[in-house]
């Protein structure tokens, strides 16, 4: 099967409830790969590829978030894959 990113934006409290460490660690779970950063705006971005199943696990995580987050929204670009990615990180741009 091949593989696939999703570009994937989360809204809500979502910034100060480690959701960008939790989000790290369930890709990583998942075996994903890609990154995670804070948005100025508020948001947290994640590009993430691998197996379609493994990405959807991630997604429907992303609804939820840890434990103090509240998600109220969650938007999903599906994109082709490039392979950039060695391992899923924390950026700090």
């Amino acid at each position: 099967m091949g593989k696939e990113r999703a570009h994937i934006v989360v809204y809500g409290r979502v910034q100060g409830v480690f959701f960008r460490a939790s989000a790290e660690e369930k890709a990583r779970e998942l075996g994903l790969t890609g990154w995670v950063r804070n948005r100025s705006d508020g948001t947290v971005e994640i590009v993430a590829e691998g197996d379609r199943e493994e990405l959807e696990k991630l997604i429907s995580w992303c609804h939820i978030g840890p434990k103090h987050a509240r998600v109220t929204r969650v938007e999903v670009v599906w994109e082709p894959a490039t392979g950039e990615f060695l391992d899923f990180t924390i950026r700090y741009d």
